[in-house]
């Protein structure tokens, strides 16, 4: 017989502790049929091959005794339906079938191929009644599949269509032992959160599994034959997703290893294009970093540039040893001027972009990770320390200058509707995950997370269960009940291990703890998961049916949920709304509240090992920075306004132009002609010069009465000792009057040459200190 790949699990399994009902090595098994047996089947004919009333002692039975005997030997040991009389017969006419097949091939069925068996099943019940009208075609094709498995080994079943396997197991194995095998798979899978809806392919997969295996028994399953049937492309056609799950279930049976964790590719691609002695060196610090695995693989594909570019530039250097000063400074100077697509392996996602510039964040981090390369491996003395990596492939100023830290606040506005579409979350809006619907607890807790908690996404899908707790007063209290939120307790939130630091503790918003515990009352058991960060295995919140939500869910199905029902972009002038965009918001707000955070409170609210971290995301917004302009009085600190009257008719008669006084400003107790009055050192004392207007006169009230005056403010900035005269009353005044007695007036004479330092009135002091009424 020749193996398919789905067959290739049989022969791992070949030592199963369950005994084949059938003894395959008694049977002579010749390859050829004789010429005694091709007449004997043909004159039999389909008829005589299925009747039930068989002359056994007549020549041709005899012929074809060696063919026929192991057929009637798998029909005793099969485990037949209740309706026994017509199952008989249904598998007389499939026996029938096979016999003639043999006829036509010339062959026994010892000696078929995996193809040759499923050219006679078909792909369907159809096809076979097509070949073979009437009742035989449509009732044999269970029992062919039956004979198949038995004598044939034949687990091809990727070849043959849609079939009943939970059938077709009972009838090898037994109902019991199946039925047993898939109810503890079911109870395993049911405890961690699997839908009931799904046990139909559940039955299917388990039986599946169990004929491949060739047993009955769990126990007789092993982690090389799981992995197998993980890898096989039949399996993935068939029963997508589901395998992972019940190589979890077995292996939380006790009776074989977890799963290895998914892989995603067979690792990081050959480096091509580069000096192999170079390819050698990268590939040797590749394998000795201590970086994280998708950091490294970063590195790598940047080292690889720098390879290419060696080739390209300098061949005559081909390993790190050969760097100098020269070199690096060629390599800063490539980098400032490098391109999208230039000196890469490959292209794929970027030839929209190709010969655009590389941004100064792209090109400062290919600097960096240059830097980090040289400086691991003259650290680890592989190389000669020639030149100092920190100082010859630093940055260069001019790139530094044009990088900057740029936390996307969301606006208000959009950050606003999101909140209430989180707060108001419903089952309909539910994301839908491979075609299922996820708890809407478990969606609401993940949500609210997102919107509450300020943490990156890679935490928030790594929460532990447990990780709420309230205090009231700084002592411990339950979180249950009502009387919670009334008793002004404190929920806080235990933070996992994450980028910058060790895991803390912070508070949040008692709604986000009441969705957490909501979750965690109704989460169902799951399977203590690996945790790629720690090592360790920990039971995370977020888990339903053995799988842990990934860390890009939140950017993958949460926040298109909210803007849709929010009914927002999901997109604004920033860029799209993604996880990270959160954290900022919420800190910004949190710096800018009423009662902002401080910026140590916020560094510890965040988690951040330094507050220079923190300052990247506590932006000042434009309404803050607007009030605290406006309360600082910076104009209003340094001018005072006084009132002008303007003589527009001296204005229009020309007198302005031959020098005669056509404004006046209005000192309270008098007015004032002088032109340049707010470069006059008299100004807030004044001495009554010539410019000066007593209001008791005429000529003051003449001005004043004019209906075609002008009131204006005009704006005079005020030197310190004047706007503390003005501030500061009468004794500020009097120490201002003694330093200008002797300064000239705009007349010429000095107060104290005007006879007398003049009183000024009260009502000046009100006019100068703010505009009037």
């Amino acid at each position: 017989m020749t193996a398919t790949s789905s067959a290739t699990v049989n022969i791992a399994a070949a030592s199963s502790a369950w005994p084949w009902p059938i003894a395959l090595g008694c049977y002579p098994r010749q390859g050829q049929l004789s010429v005694i047996e091709m007449d004997g089947l043909r004159s039999l004919g389909l008829d005589l091959l299925r009747c039930g009333d068989r002359d056994l002692s007549s020549a041709p039975w005899r012929a074809i005794r060696r063919l026929a005997q192991p057929l009637d030997d798998a029909q005793s040991v099969l485990h037949w339906h209740p309706d026994t009389r017509h199952q008989r017969r249904f598998a007389r006419n499939a026996a029938a079938l096979l016999l003639m097949r043999c006829a036509a091939l010339s062959r026994p069925y010892w000696a078929w191929s995996a193809q040759d068996w499923a050219g006679l099943i078909g792909t369907g019940a159809g096809e076979l009644q097509q070949s073979w009208p009437g009742q035989v075609g449509s009732s044999a094709r269970p029992y062919l599949l039956a004979y198949a498995y038995l004598l044939g080994g034949f687990t091809a079943f990727d070849r043959v269509g849609r079939f009943h396997r939970r059938s077709l197991a009972c009838r090898v194995f037994g109902k019991e032992p199946v039925d047993d095998a898939i109810g503890q798979i079911r109870d395993v899978l049911a405890g961690w959160g699997y839908h009931r809806r799904s046990e139909r392919d559940l039955t299917a997969l388990v039986c599946h599994v169990l004929l491949l295996n060739r047993s009955p028994r769990l126990e007789d399953l092993s982690s090389e034959v799981l992995a197998g049937l993980r890898g096989d492309p039949a399996m993935g056609q068939y029963f997508p997703g589901d395998m992972h799950g019940v190589h979890r279930a077995v292996a939380a049976l006790g009776l074989v290893e977890p799963p290895a964790a998914p892989k995603y590719g067979d690792g990081p691609a050959a480096i091509t294009g580069a000096p192999d002695a170079w390819t050698r060196w990268v590939e040797r610090w590749h394998a000795t970093s201590t970086l994280a695995p998708i950091t490294r693989g970063i590195y790598r594909v940047v080292l690889a540039k720098m390879g290419r570019w060696l080739a390209e530039e300098h061949p005559e250097i081909t390993e790190p040893s050969q760097w100098t000063r020269q070199t690096c400074a060629a390599w800063v100077a490539a980098v400032d001027r490098m391109a999208v697509g230039d000196y890469s392996q490959s292209l794929n996602g970027k030839r929209g972009r190709a010969g655009d510039p590389l941004s100064p964040k792209t090109k400062s981090s290919y600097l960096r990770m240059a830097r980090a390369f040289f400086r691991d491996l003259q650290e680890w003395e592989w190389i000669p320390r020639r030149f100092d990596p920190a100082r010859v492939l630093s940055t260069p100023r001019s790139l530094r200058a044009l990088i900057g830290p740029d936390p996307r606040v969301i606006a208000d506005d959009i950050w606003a509707k999101l909140l209430w579409a989180g707060l108001n979350l419903e089952a309909a809006d539910l994301p839908r995950a491979d075609g299922r619907v996820h708890p809407v607890e478990m969606i609401r807790a993940i949500t609210l997370t997102w919107l509450f908690s300020g943490q990156r996404s890679d935490e928030i899908a790594r929460l532990r269960v447990g990780c709420v707790r309230w205090q009231h007063d700084g002592i411990p209290i339950s979180g249950d009940g009502d009387q919670v939120l009334a008793r002004d307790a404190v929920c806080l939130l235990d933070v996992p291990v994450h980028k910058t630091g060790a895991a803390f503790t912070k508070p949040v918003d008692p709604l986000l703890g009441k969705a957490i515990e909501a979750w965690q009352a109704m989460r169902p058991d799951q399977p203590k998961m690996l945790d790629p960060k720690t090592g360790e295995r920990a039971e995370f919140l977020f888990a339903i049916r053995a799988k842990r939500v990934a860390k890009h869910y939140i950017n993958e199905r949460i926040i298109p949920m909210l803007c849709r029902k929010a009914g927002v972009p999901a997109s604004d002038v920033r860029g799209k709304i993604t996880s990270h965009r959160a954290r900022s918001t919420i800190a910004s707000q949190l710096y800018n509240a009423k009662e902002p955070m401080t910026l140590f409170e916020l560094q510890a609210w965040l988690g951040h090992a330094s507050p220079e971290t923190t300052q990247h995301y506590a932006k000042i917004t434009p309404n803050t920075l607007t009030r605290a302009y406006q309360d600082a009085g910076y104009f209003e600190r340094n001018v005072r306004t006084i009132e002008v009257l303007l003589d527009r008719d001296a204005v229009a008669a020309g007198q302005s132009a031959a020098g005669e006084p056509w404004q006046h400003y209005d000192l309270g107790h008098g007015l004032c002609s002088y032109t340049f009055f707010e470069q006059c050192q008299h100004r807030m004392a004044c001495a009554k010069c010539d410019f000066y207007i007593p209001k008791s006169s005429s000529r003051a009230q003449l001005l004043e009465a004019k209906a075609n005056l002008q009131r204006m403010l005009v704006a005079i900035p005020l030197t310190d000792d004047e706007r503390a005269a003005v501030d500061d009353g009468q004794a500020a005044l009097g120490k201002l009057l003694e330093r200008l007695a002797d300064i000239p007036t705009p007349a010429g004479p000095t107060p104290r040459q005007l006879a007398t330092i003049p009183a000024v009135e009260l009502p000046l002091l009100q006019i100068l200190s703010g505009p009037p009424a």
